[in-house]
């Protein structure tokens, strides 16, 4: 029989214990709340792997999920993933998310350039005969390349439009699912888990893929993208709280043997090694209660951006064969209509704009970027006109990204602007190519180079080297200098060199062939009429040199002073120099030479020339209509008007329709095919026009025409063009034509 004093001493150790249990269950009810999400159910996270295009994917497994009723309280993302997991965690509907990537314009993610329309004018007049802008600097130390193939400027844009609901949101646990993005530290290689700061940004950071992408600076590190320290973001998940995890794993498999033939195919399995190894490690954390989910998607690739449909319905596809273990995760109708209308989230556009803050480098004045900006303090935030402000500061080539964020303060939401300067600025090199072949013995073959001296002083100064060699060699030097911040008025002086031959037809047989040369300084007074205008009044004076001289003598003297006025007006909208969609070019310019001004002629002109251009599901559509007219006086054969060659009516050499005055009428249609990132094109051309000694001359009945057909592939040079055209004398010709531009025309 045990003693009661010993029963005694038992139950008073047993009342301790409990005491002691119910002491640390309170203490550690917190943590317990942490772990569930309701009433018994566990916290479940959604993991989604980095992919490129194949990410898309995950938008069908969202679909499914919410079809089966399976809630998510937390999101985790890589790379594509990063992108999919924060759109879902703003609360942004699946069905929104699938209408922006279908008509998300992918292509333009992978080009910095906003678009020729956000270019000024005098950037529009070079990049016909400079196109080519690799993105190399020159500075005394040699030449530079920045950090990726793209710095992500477009990019930046499309994640502020995306993350848009989310603009003012710092803590990414406040927004209604709470959110991680992965990225890795360039110099260290260790993951980097982004729970703050500017979604847009962060979302930047986890797709930096590198040399791609130029790496993203974030607190004084340099990030780029996820997948190559963790692509698969099982452990981040576990660290926010999650008791199952839904990965989602689009990593690519490794290639065998046989399929590593090519330097593509080595270099995609050495990142495939990269990304599998540590997709692997984070496989084995997962346990029997999680759900892996790895839709099937051969045959796809990371660079499938337009098959979006497609690859929803196989993310879906992938989660639906997983229907009996996400099943158990579902909850009843109540519970799930709770759950989402926590998630729904009222669009509130952000109140007046409090302050604008600028974070930019030191090589040109604040008041360099705020005369740019239109948007004020004390207004409302109009973001369509901030970005196309951006969009043309990013245009003149100083900077390597121009972005815009909001922050959250007492007096209400800051704007900040900040510009990163190029790190291989600021002095670019860019080039260009220009041929055309008749194959009838008229072949013109030209390479140019230019070195643009940028930022030389704080209001922005520029100076600017190019050279041509070829058939039609060209030298220029000038220096660009605004008169205030903003770009509205500017001066320039120039010093050029140019030559050209042409041949001398009579009645369609060439009698001659003679060199013109240009020597010449000229001096301008400018101003800029918006984004897409420009008016310009200059003075020229230098001589011009006819000679080598072949066949029947066309001039008395072989140097011909000049000395002339000019005033220019111009407005260019074209959305391409070489190969434009839409738009239009309008210019004229009226040349005064006189004695006084130090000319050996005496005569006045008038250039003129209308472009329009449209684009209705692939077909396009231009117009042209050009004239030269001499007013007064003789302008003299080195300053005759010049028709003939690729389109300017094509079915005549060039230079054999020449005089005084000239006029051009023409209309192309082309369709597209193929795509998106070569496509090539057919169509069909007409030109009339002639050239006469004086615009009286003119008959309808004395105006030659030219028919076109052409077909070609648009490249980063221009369009590669193949052109055969007849005219109404029965004449036959044929042009291989590389980087034709119809502003050539004018200037």
């Amino acid at each position: 029989m045990i003693p009661s004093r010993v029963r005694n001493r038992s139950l008073i150790k047993r009342l301790c214990a409990l005491q002691v249990c119910l002491l640390m269950g309170l203490l550690l009810s917190p943590l317990a709340g942490a772990q569930t999400s309701g009433a018994g159910r566990p916290t479940i996270g959604l993991v989604l792997s980095g992919g490129g295009a194949k990410g898309m994917a995950h938008v069908g497994v969202l679909r499914v999920l919410e079809e089966m009723q399976v809630p998510v309280d937390l999101v985790v993302g890589t790379s594509a993933g990063s992108a999919v997991a924060a759109l879902y965690a703003t609360g942004m509907p699946v069905a929104e998310i699938e209408r922006r990537f279908i008509a998300l314009d992918w292509l333009s993610s992978f080009r910095d350039d906003p678009g020729r329309a956000y270019k000024p004018v005098r950037r529009k007049q070079d990049d016909w005969r400079l196109p080519l802008v690799p993105g190399i600097g020159v500075s005394s130390e040699g030449l530079h390349v920045g950090g990726g193939l793209v710095t992500g400027q477009n990019l930046g844009f499309i994640l502020n439009e995306l993350t848009r609901n989310a603009a003012l949101v710092d803590d990414f646990d406040q927004l209604p699912l709470p959110f991680r993005a992965v990225a890795t530290d360039l110099e260290t290689g260790v993951e980097v888990v982004i729970g703050d700061g500017n979604l847009a940004d962060a979302l930047r950071a986890s797709m930096s893929v590198p040399g791609v992408y130029a790496p993203v600076e974030r607190g004084g590190r340099l990030l780029v993208d996820g997948g190559v320290a963790n692509n698969l973001p099982v452990s981040v998940a576990r660290d926010m709280g999650a008791d199952v995890v839904i990965a989602v794993d689009i990593t690519d498999p490794l290639l065998n043997t046989d399929d590593i033939r090519e330097a593509f195919s080595v270099v995609g399995q050495l990142t495939t090694l990269m990304t599998r190894r540590n997709t692997d490690y984070q496989l084995a954390l997962m346990t029997d209660q999680d759900v892996l989910i790895q839709p099937d998607l051969e045959g796809h690739t990371s660079a499938d951006f337009y098959d979006a449909p497609v690859l929803f319905e196989l993310g879906a596809s992938g989660a639906r064969e997983h229907a009996v273990d996400l099943n158990r995760l579902s909850v009843s109708d109540a519970e799930w209509l709770a759950y989402r209308g926590r998630l729904q989230v009222e669009t509130v556009p952000p109140g007046p704009i409090a302050r604008i803050e600028f974070q930019k480098g030191k090589r040109l004045a604040s008041d360099f970027l705020r005369e740019r900006i239109r948007q004020k303090e004390g207004e409302p935030l109009d973001i369509e006109a901030l970005e196309a402000d951006l969009k043309r500061i990013y245009g003149l080539g100083y900077y390597e990204t121009v972005s815009w964020s909001l922050s959250p303060s007492r007096e209400g939401p800051v704007l900040i602007i900040q510009a990163r300067e190029k790190s291989w600025g600021p002095n670019y090199l860019s080039f260009g190519l220009n041929y055309e072949d008749n194959f009838d013995g008229d072949t013109r073959f030209n390479l140019a180079a230019g070195l643009r001296m940028t930022e030389l002083n704080r209001l922005g100064a520029e100076w600017q080297n190019s050279f041509q060699l070829g058939t039609q060699p060209w030298v220029r030097s000038q220096w660009y200098q605004p008169l205030d911040y903003g770009y509205d008025r500017f001066a320039v002086l120039g010093m050029e060199y140019r030559r050209d031959d042409y041949s001398i037809y009579d009645e369609g047989d060439r009698v001659a062939e003679i060199d013109v040369t240009f020597r010449q300084m000229d001096l301008a007074l400018g101003m800029e009429l918006g984004g897409d205008g420009e008016v310009r009044l200059g003075y020229v004076r230098g001589y011009a040199t006819v000679d080598d001289e072949v066949g029947t003598p066309v001039v008395l003297s072989d140097r011909v002073h000049q000395g002339y006025v000019s005033l220019q007006l111009v407005h260019d909208s074209l959305s391409d120099a070489f190969y434009p969609k839409s738009g239009a070019f309008a210019g004229i310019r009226a040349r005064v030479e006189r004695e006084e001004l130090g000319a050996d002629r005496k005569f006045d002109s008038i250039t003129g020339m209308l472009l329009g251009t449209g684009t209705w599901q692939r077909f396009n559509l231009t117009g042209l209509a050009y004239t030269r007219q001499v007013i007064r006086g003789d302008a003299g054969v080195e300053n005759a008007a010049r028709l003939g060659g690729f389109r300017q009516l094509s079915a005549y050499a060039p230079g054999e329709i020449t005089g005084n005055d000239a006029a051009l009428l023409a209309a192309w249609a082309r369709k597209e095919f193929g795509g998106p990132f070569m496509p090539w094109f057919a169509g069909v051309g007409f030109e009339t026009g002639n050239a006469w000694e004086q615009m009286d001359d003119a008959t309808w009945s004395g105006l030659v025409r030219s028919w076109s057909l052409f077909a070609g592939v648009d490249t980063f040079l221009g369009p590669v063009q193949l052109s055969a055209a007849y005219n109404n004398e029965d004449d036959w010709t044929a042009y291989l034509n590389i980087g034709f531009s119809f502003t050539q025309l004018f200037y």
